[in-house]
């Protein structure tokens, strides 16, 4: 039998947050609220994980795959039901329960580790974990006798307006002695809703003289609920700003850390700038020495030493060393921008590849294509890659100049040091050290002139 085994309660409709996608994957800075909590049980070394899932099931599995196990709860009846429904695959397989609502994301691991020991050192039927002095709107409110012993939670729809002034309040979080506990959960009744509430065992331990003990968190954060967009909005904050201030003290400088958003699975070297209107987002890794912003986005992008993106939008590329992009240009997807590039203002890069010390001065399409070293692409260039039913490629080789608004038909290569003349209107191949022009483009004998 194992000592433990978790179950986090995420079948509920969230019917506040109005919204087709399941309350517990709404993200916070980046991440489905509730990875932040299984995060947490994982470190406390609480396995195994289970979750009970009811309404929008299928999207909570595909988001989480395999991460997990499921109990499915076919009506949500409130969470002493959700519980129950995990009897069949988890009686008689641990001692000790650790519940926890999947919208409570950000206790620590330290604390539930804390929350065990104090259950088992005491041989608790049951152990809450309370907190008080923090926002309490929607949250249960803990009852204590004349000796200071808990002897109930009342829901805060449920709570009288004198209860309702009690600053101690419920987390979500308990520990349940297994067997105790499946057997009490029977006999739950249910409440004014016609739901039956989990916190109700509460006050059936204290009748029944089984012994119930609390442990106090004082950090609010660890013990924040997300039943609103309100509140989904309040824990965005807190988190950003908890990951602004960890950047800024590994040397990162944040002009202005108000208008500046971090995804928490972002990564950022020392002596970076990021000035104001940045967004990096996703699984974006930031070099040394760059200087993103003003006006930036960077999403699941990787960026090398010494760059420089200026009021432009990179999407699923890599930036190597020293290279400088903007303002106001495009790097789509799977492009690949080598060291030393030059994307002025005004360019759109997408499925390609730029190589070292290539020059895109602004104005420019460039898609499926492959580019060179030391190619200079002029102000209005376009790779007009689509027939209409497919892709096609663009291979520019070393040392091309390519003259102003040339359009390069694919499938087509241009040789190395090749040069189209302004205006051109490239449809065949081009050799080596050739001058092409005019519409569609031929070959010209190269002058030392040219």
């Amino acid at each position: 039998m194992e000592k433990w085994a978790t179950v986090i309660l995420g079948a509920g409709r969230s019917t506040r947050f109005r919204s087709s996608l399941p309350k517990v994957l709404h993200p916070i800075a980046g991440k489905p609220m509730v990875t932040y909590l299984l995060e947490s049980l994982r470190a406390c070394g609480s396995l195994p994980l289970w979750m009970v899932v009811g309404h929008q099931a299928e999207k909570i599995k595909a988001a989480l795959s395999d991460q997990i196990k499921y109990i499915p709860q076919a009506q949500q009846k409130g969470t002493g039901h959700a519980l129950l429904q995990a009897r069949e695959a988890l009686e008689g397989k641990a001692e000790n329960l650790l519940v926890a609502n999947a919208d409570v994301p950000f206790v620590k691991a330290q604390t539930l580790e804390r929350l065990m020991e104090h259950h088992r050192s005491r041989s608790a039927a049951l152990t809450v974990l309370t907190a008080k002095g923090v926002p309490s709107s929607g949250l249960g409110r803990v009852l204590r006798d004349a000796s200071g012993r808990v002897k109930g939670i009342v829901e805060a729809e449920e709570a009288t307006e004198e209860e309702s002034h009690i600053q101690e309040v419920n987390s979500g979080i308990f520990c349940f002695a297994a067997p105790w506990c499946w057997k009490a959960l029977e006999s739950l009744k249910p409440g004014k809703k016609g739901e039956v509430y989990l916190t109700d065992l509460v006050a059936n331990a204290y009748a029944d003289h089984q012994r119930v003990e609390a442990l106090s968190v004082d950090a609010s954060e660890e013990v924040m609920g997300i039943n609103t967009r309100i509140d989904l909005a309040n824990a965005e904050a807190m988190i950003r700003q908890q990951i602004r201030e960890r950047w800024m003290l590994e040397g990162v400088t944040i002009v202005d850390p108000a208008s500046t958003f971090i995804d928490i699975t972002v990564e950022i070297g020392q002596d970076t700038v990021l000035e104001p209107n940045t967004y990096l987002q996703g699984s974006s890794r930031i070099g040394q020495g760059c200087r993103i912003g003003p006006n930036s986005i960077l999403r699941d992008a990787i960026i090398g030493n010494d760059c420089r993106v200026i009021a432009s939008v990179i999407e699923e590329s890599t930036l190597e060393e020293k290279v400088d992009v903007g303002p106001f240009s495009h790097i789509r997807p799977d492009s690949y921008i080598e060291t030393e590039v030059h994307i002025g203002n005004y360019g759109e890069v997408k499925k390609s590849r730029l190589g070292r010390g290539t020059q895109m001065g602004h104005f420019s399409y460039v898609g499926d294509a492959i580019v060179g070293k030391g190619v200079n692409i002029g102000a209005g260039t376009i790779t007009c890659n689509f027939d209409g039913v497919r892709k096609n490629e663009t291979i520019i080789e070393d040392g091309a100049f390519i003259g102003s608004d040339s359009m390069l038909v694919a499938p087509v290569r241009i040789g190395a040091r090749s040069i189209t003349a302004a205006g051109a209107v490239v449809t065949r191949d081009v050799p080596p050290d050739t001058l092409v022009m005019g519409v569609p483009a031929k070959p010209r004998p190269r002058t030392k002139k040219d």
